[in-house]
């Protein structure tokens, strides 16, 4: 049975979901953690994608977006494509990184906006990967920061998410 194609339009606001394969890890050191969100940043201002929320974990990533001219799935394959070759050469490995396809919910822009930006900030404290707020201000794999002021990344719709 062929999968079901996305629902999105330039505009559309999407929480998106990334999971290794297998469980396993998509970041494997702060390199890997670095190209992923530079990626992920330069992407984000070539498509005009916003960016408003984001976590990096070991085996997962979420990403609250509105997607650009060109869309979601665009964006998301240049950034997973790229990833995962990056990553399979730097680690001299073959094949999949990443589980199926990313997962995508659109979402509503009002009361869950606010609680999204909640959720996918806190992963990081959730998972202790780092042991309290002020070090999750200063946590640079995390869209937190940058809320904070701590971290600059041009790429991040701070102001939206601000107001």
């Amino acid at each position: 049975m062929p999968r079901q194609a996305r629902l999105d339009a330039p505009g559309t606001l999407h929480h998106v979901i990334i999971r290794g394969i297998e469980r396993k890890k998509i970041v494997s050191h702060d390199q890997d953690r670095q190209d992923f969100v530079a990626r992920m940043g330069t992407i984000a201002l070539e498509t005009e994608t916003s960016v408003y929320a984001w976590t990096l974990m070991t085996n997962h990533a979420h990403i609250l977006l509105r997607s650009g001219p060109s869309g979601l799935p665009r964006y998301m394959r240049r950034l997973l494509s790229g990833y995962a070759v990056s990553y399979n050469r730097r680690h001299r490995r073959h094949g999949h990184l990443f589980q199926n396809r990313y997962k995508s919910i659109v979402c509503e822009e009002d009361y869950y906006f606010k609680e999204l930006v909640r959720y996918i900030h806190l992963n990081p404290l959730r998972a202790k990967l780092v042991d309290n707020l002020a070090k999750l201000d200063r946590y640079r794999y995390c869209g937190h920061s940058v809320l904070m002021g701590k971290v600059k990344n041009d790429w991040q719709d701070r102001d939206y998410v601000l107001k």
